[in-house]
């Protein structure tokens, strides 16, 4: 029975690329430094929402192509952290409210961020960077 990984790409929403450990690795520490910007109380609460939502994105892709996948939209790597960390459809809902709050910022100009969405981004992105980080690295 195929993943539903595998399933997507079939329907060509994913597609199948081997690991880099070098890749990983430069999203992890992407992300990392973001996060720890984000959790800076001394930024604009928008500059923590941006960083916050882009770490939660690079350790996001870093899960998906520790799985051996890519995406072409920014959305979808959220949305499979179910099938590559498991995270709970609470927590990365999480991060697709953020994901939708991010384009309406980026795309309209709305900027309706208050700090518990800032605060959940950050819990939930910690939570991914956790179990990116347990799978280790990639297979040889």
């Amino acid at each position: 029975m195929p993943s539903p990984l595998d399933n997507l790409v079939a329907t060509g929403k994913l597609h199948a690329e081997p690991a880099a450990q070098a890749e990983i690795d430069g999203l992890l520490r992407s992300g990392a430094v973001r996060i720890a910007d984000a959790e800076k109380s001394s930024n604009s609460l928008e500059s923590r929402f941006d960083l916050a939502y882009n770490a939660a994105h690079a350790f996001s892709l870093a899960a998906l192509r520790h799985r051996g996948y890519r995406s072409d939209n920014r959305y979808l790597v959220f949305q499979v952290l179910p099938h590559t960390v498991g995270l709970s459809s609470v927590e990365w809902r999480v991060l697709d409210g953020a994901h939708k709050k991010r384009n309406l910022a980026e795309y309209e100009g709305t900027t309706d961020i208050d700090e518990a969405l800032v605060e959940a981004t950050i819990r939930v992105a910690r939570e991914v960077e956790r179990r990116v980080r347990a799978l280790g690295a990639v297979p040889a």
